[in-house]
C-alpha cells in the first residue's frame, strides 16, 4: 500500500523506507512518531522532517534494514548518542560493548593500583564526648602593622596528650569494612552527611608525598599511607575530625631531632590561620604536638628539614622547630613567591627584593628570637617578585656559593641571577633578562637543561634550553628559545584554597630530570594530560579506571626497595571524588615516550578532545578574572580577558577562550584559574 512507504527529510537529506523497517524495534522513536504519540513536521513535499545528522542517520537506517553497521569514518560515541536518541536498543548494546572492549577496569599499562578510602572520623559531638578545649595548645602572637622586618616573641608549645587512632573509633559508625572492600561505589548516607555538616566527606582535596609515605587530605580530616617493600601500600593513620575545612597539608617522613628515632613522621594541616601538628609512629600511633596560630591565613605549609614553615602573603612567617619545640612568628615584607633549596628558604616580596633564611643556622644563631632574614637581591625595576626558582649546581657548598636563581615579576619580566665563586663578596649578579611575557609571571623553573616560565595570560608557557660549562650556566651559546604553548585548566568559580593546591599543574620533577605538566582541563573530569614542561609534547593521557572524577593529584618519586638493582620510580597519584587514590607509573610513560622519538606527538587536548571535555559547559559572557599565582607563589595578580562558562552541574566554572600554537599544529590550549 502507498501508506507503507515512509518519506523522511533528515537534516535536509531525503530518505525513503518502509514502515516495517522503521518499526520492527518496539518502543523506539519511530514507533512513537508513526503512531502519532510524537508530533511531526512535514516539508513542502509531505516528507516527515527530522532535525538530526543525515550521515549518522544513514548508518542507523542501514542497521534497521540489514542489522549491519559500517563504522568507516564514523565516531563510535556520536553514533551511540544518535542510536540512544532514536531508541534503537539492539544497536546501542552493540556499540556499548565495542566501547567496553576498548576500556578496562584494570586500567592500561601505566595503571599501578588503587587505595580504598579510609573511614571518615566523626565529630567529637557525635561521639558524645565533650568538646576539646585546645586553647592551651594555641599560641598567639601580637600582630604587627609595619612593612619592614620585625620579630615576634618565641613561645613554647605544650604538647597535647596522645590520641587514639580515629579509624579504630569510627569503624562501627561508617561501615569501615564495606567501604574498604567496595570502594568503587562509596556512597555516604545523606542524613549522615547533613549531620556532619558537609556533603562529600570522602572527596580528596590534596595529595602530598615524601619518601615512601603519602598524605591524603579530605575536607575535614587527613590520613597517611605507607609503602612497604613486599606488601605494597598500607593505611597507617587518620587524624581526628577537624571542624574547619583543611586548606593545606605538609608531610615529613624523615624527622631528625634529639631524643627521637628517625622512624617518626610529622603531619601538619592548616585551617584558616591555625596549624595543627601531629607526630606519627610507624605502627600508626600518634601524638598531637599542638595547634598554632599565625594570626593571618596560611597560604603555604611545608617542611624544611625538621622545621615546619607556614607562610602568609600578608608578610608573616611561622616556624616550628622539632629540637626546641618552639613556635615563633616573624613579620616580613608581604610575600609574593617563595622557593626552597637545601636548608635555604628564599622569599620573593612585594617590594621587588629577594630575601633568604638559612634554616640550618636556625635557631642556633638567633638574636632575641629573631629569624635571620637577609636581603639577597633587589630587582632593578623594583617590580614584585611573583615567581621564584633556585638551582643549586652540583658544586654548591653550604656557604651559598654556586647558586643560580630565576625569578619572574609582576611586569612579565624573567631574570636569571647567579653567584659563582668569582662573584663571592659582591652578591648575585644579573645574568640574563627575558621580556617575552606581557602579563605577570606566575611560575618559573630553572633546571639543569631548561628554563621554563608561565604567565597569567591563559597560562602561556615559554621555555629555553640552558647551556652549561662545568656545571655553571654559560653564555656561549647561551639560552636559546625552545617552545611556546598554553595549558587548559578550568577551575570551579567558588573553590576552596585546597582545590587550587591539589590541582597545581606543575612543573613536577627533579631539576636534573625530565619535568612534566599535569593538565586537568575541566573540574569534573576523569582524564589528565601529561606533557613535557620543556616543549609541551604529550607524554600520555591517564583516565580513571572507575570513571570517577579526579579531584586532586600530585607527582611523587618513591624510593626503591632494598633489593639489589632497585631504583626509585616516579608515580602520579590521583585523588578522586569517591575517596579513592589511584596510582600511575610515570617512569614507564617517560620511557615509552623516549623509545618512540621521531614519531609525531600531540600536545594538549586536540579540538575533538577539548569539545568532549567541554560538554558540561555553557558559554555565557566575557569578564575579567583574577588569578592566584600557583604554588610556590602566593600572590594574586590580574589576568587578561576571560570567558565565563556556566556548568550544567551544580558548580559553575570559568574558562579563557584563545588559541595556542605548537609544533605547527593548532590546539585551543587556554587557561584561567577562577577564584
Amino acid at each position: 500500500m502507498p501508506g507503507d512507504v515512509i518519506h523522511l527529510n533528515v537534516g535536509g537529506t531525503r530518505f525513503s523506507t518502509s514502515r516495517q523497517t522503521l518499526t520492527w524495534i518496539q518502543d523506539s522513536f519511530f514507533t512513537s512518531l508513526l503512531s502519532g504519540r510524537i508530533l511531526s513536521l512535514k516539508d513542502e513535499t509531505g516528507a516527515i522532517f527530522i532535525d538530526r545528522d543525515p550521515k549518522l542517520f544513514s548508518v542507523i537506517l542501514n542497521f534497521l534494514r540489514s542489522k549491519d553497521v559500517d563504522l568507516s569514518g564514523i565516531s563510535l560515541s556520536a553514533l551511540k548518542h544518535e542510536a540512544e536518541y532514536f531508541g534503537i536498543t539492539p544497536l546501542v548494546r552493540r556499540l556499548v560493548l565495542c566501547e567496553d572492549l576498548e576500556h578496562s577496569s584494570c586500567g592500561d599499562v601505566l595503571y599501578h593500583g588503587s587505595l580504598g578510602p579510609p573511614c571518615p572520623p566523626l565529630p567529637e559531638i557525635l561521639e558524645k564526648k565533650p568538646v576539646s578545649q585546645s586553647t592551651s595548645n594555641i599560641t598567639r602572637s601580637p600582630q604587627h602593622t609595619t612593612q619592614a622586618h620585625a620579630r615576634s616573641q618565641s613561645m613554647h608549645v605544650n604538647p597535647a596528650p596522645p590520641r587514639q587512632d580515629a579509624a579504630a573509633r569510627v569503624t562501627s559508625c561508617f561501615g569501615c569494612v564495606e567501604s574498604r572492600t567496595s570502594f568503587r561505589n562509596v556512597q555516604v548516607d545523606k542524613h549522615r552527611s547533613d549531620v556532619l555538616g558537609y556533603l562529600n566527606p570522602l572527596k580528596v582535596t590534596m595529595v602530598q608525598g615524601h619518601h615512601n609515605w603519602i598524605c591524603i587530605s579530605y575536607p575535614h580530616f587527613v590520613c597517611c599511607f605507607r609503602m612497604k617493600d613486599s606488601t605494597g601500600w598500607h593505611h597507617i593513620w587518620s587524624s581526628p575530625y577537624m571542624e574547619n575545612a583543611v586548606d593545606r597539608v605538609a608531610l615529613n617522613a624523615k624527622v631528625v631531632a634529639q631524643n627521637q628515632e628517625n622512624t617518626n613522621k610529622m603531619v601538619a594541616a592548616s585551617m584558616g590561620s591555625f596549624v595543627q601538628l601531629w607526630l606519627i609512629m610507624d605502627d600508626g600511633s600518634s601524638r598531637e604536638i599542638g595547634m598554632f596560630d599565625l594570626s593571618v591565613s596560611v597560604d603555604s605549609l611545608f617542611f624544611i628539614g625538621s622545621q615546619l614553615v607556614a607562610l602568609s602573603q600578608f608578610g608573616k612567617i611561622g616556624v616550628w622547630h622539632s629540637m626546641t619545640q618552639h613556635w615563633q612568628i616573624q613579620d616580613v615584607i608581604p610575600i609574593t613567591s617563595y622557593d626552597t633549596a637545601g636548608s635555604f628558604l628564599l622569599l620573593g616580596c612585594q617590594n621587588g627584593s629577594i630575601y633568604y633564611i638559612d634554616m640550618q643556622k636556625f635557631p642556633l644563631r638567633m638574636k632575641d628570637n629573631d629569624l635571620l632574614v637577609t636581603e639577597l637581591y633587589k630587582d632593578p625595576s623594583e617590580d614584585m617578585v611573583t615567581a621564584l626558582s633556585v638551582y643549586l649546581t652540583p658544586k654548591t657548598s653550604l656557604s651559598g656559593n654556586w647558586i643560580e636563581i630565576a625569578y619572574g615579576t609582576s611586569s612579565g619580566t624573567v631574570r636569571v641571577i647567579v653567584q659563582h665563586p668569582e662573584t663571592v663578596g659582591h652578591g648575585p649578579q644579573l645574568f640574563q633578562t627575558f621580556t617575552v611575557h606581557r602579563s605577570p609571571v606566575t611560575k618559573v623553573m630553572l633546571s639543569e637543561k631548561h628554563l621554563v616560565s608561565v604567565c597569567s595570560e591563559y597560562n602561556h608557557v615559554r621555555t629555553w634550553s640552558v647551556t652549561r660549562f662545568r656545571g655553571m650556566i654559560s653564555t656561549q651559546p647561551g639560552s636559546t628559545p625552545l617552545a611556546s604553548f598554553k595549558i587548559v585548566s578550568l577551575d570551579e568559580v567558588e573553590e576552596q584554597a585546597s582545590c587550587s593546591t591539589g590541582n597545581d599543574f606543575g612543573p613536577y620533577g627533579e631539576q636534573d630530570d625530565q619535568q612534566v605538566f599535569i593538565q586537568k582541563t575541566v573540574p569534573e573530569t576523569d582524564k589528565l594530560f601529561i606533557r613535557l614542561s620543556s616543549n609541551g609534547q604529550r607524554v600520555c593521557v591517564i583516565s580513571s579506571v572507575d570513571n570517577s572524577s579526579i579531584a586532586a593529584f600530585c607527582v611523587h618519586e618513591c624510593e626503591g626497595s632494598n633489593r639489589m638493582g632497585s631504583r626509585p620510580r616516579r608515580y602520579i597519584f590521583t585523588g578522586h571524588t569517591n575517596g579513592t587514590i589511584q596510582m600511575w607509573d610515570l617512569t614507564t610513560a617517560l620511557e615509552m615516550m623516549n623509545k618512540s622519538d621521531g614519531e609525531p606527538r600531540k600536545g594538549g587536548p586536540t579540538p575533538e578532545e577539548l569539545m568532549k571535555l567541554l560538554d558540561q559547559c555553557d558559554l555565557t559572557s566575557r569578564n575579567t578574572t583574577p588569578s592566584i599565582s600557583p604554588a610556590p607563589s602566593v600572590l594574586q595578580v590580574p589576568m587578561g580577558p576571560t570567558v565565563s562558562y556556566q556548568s550544567s552541574r551544580p558548580n559553575s566554572i570559568a574558562m579563557d577562550s584563545d588559541a595556542g600554537e605548537e609544533d605547527g599544529n593548532y590546539y585551543p590550549d587556554t587557561i584561567v584559574t577562577k577564584i
